[in-house]
């Protein structure tokens, strides 16, 4: 029986893989503003030498400091997949460290998220794999349950539904459903575009900032 704290369910259609190329070539601040800025992760910081993650969200809600579920969950994640954990942002004890991230790398894992602790953060900065996480302690973890797999969870602030598209860059983590995903892709080619113009114009001594007058002027006059 799929009793309440338990359940598991089967994991969502993938992304495609020129999808997820083209995510890995666009900043996430670049993403996160073509979806008005309103959502993605804050608290949770990288623990990888930095590498771009994008892939399909699996999902696992589990008891916090306890990783019974994370373990059912590698059942559940493909090649292309990130694991995406809500651990309720405790820190008492780490839900993971360097021998179930390597697990996850092996299986075709693109990276975790994880709302919670972790450990071996010596070994896991000297990776490219990418690992996000809420803080570390070396306290490990319970291995009682419940949890459940393939269920809508919070990480960072964040709401994740399974089949999400999951991206990740030194600045953070977004999540991004299918249904937006090529809208969100063209307005971030857009803007990187738009920025690199910027960028260009500073070099030249020519940037135009005469819309910061006009703005204040504005908010000032309501």
């Amino acid at each position: 029986m799929n009793m309440a704290g338990w359940r598991e369910y089967d994991s969502a259609a993938q992304a495609s893989p020129s999808t997820l190329v083209a995510l890995r070539e666009l900043a996430v601040s670049l993403l996160s503003d073509n979806m008005a800025r309103v959502s993605g992760t804050t608290r949770l910081r990288p623990f990888h030498r930095p590498k771009p993650m994008a892939g399909t969200a699996v999902t696992v809600r589990t008891r916090g400091g306890d990783n019974l579920a994370i373990h059912r969950a590698f059942d559940y994640c493909r090649p292309g997949d990130v694991l995406v954990i809500d651990g309720a942002g405790e820190l008492t004890q780490a839900l993971m460290g360097d021998i179930m991230a390597s697990f996850a790398e092996s299986l075709g894992v693109q990276g975790l998220v994880i709302d919670g602790a972790i450990r071996d953060v010596g070994a896991l900065r000297q990776r490219d794999f990418p690992v996000y996480a809420h803080g570390v302690t070396h306290r490990g973890p319970y291995k009682n349950g419940p949890g459940e797999i393939n269920v809508p969870v919070t990480v960072g602030g964040m709401v994740v539904h399974p089949g999400d598209i999951v991206v990740g860059d030194e600045d953070g983590v977004l999540a991004i459903a299918p249904a937006d995903v090529e809208a969100v892709i063209e307005g971030a080619r857009k803007q990187a575009a738009k920025e690199a113009a910027a960028l260009k114009s500073i070099a030249q001594g020519c940037f135009d900032r005469s819309w910061v007058a006009g703005q204040r002027d504005r908010m000032m006059n309501g």
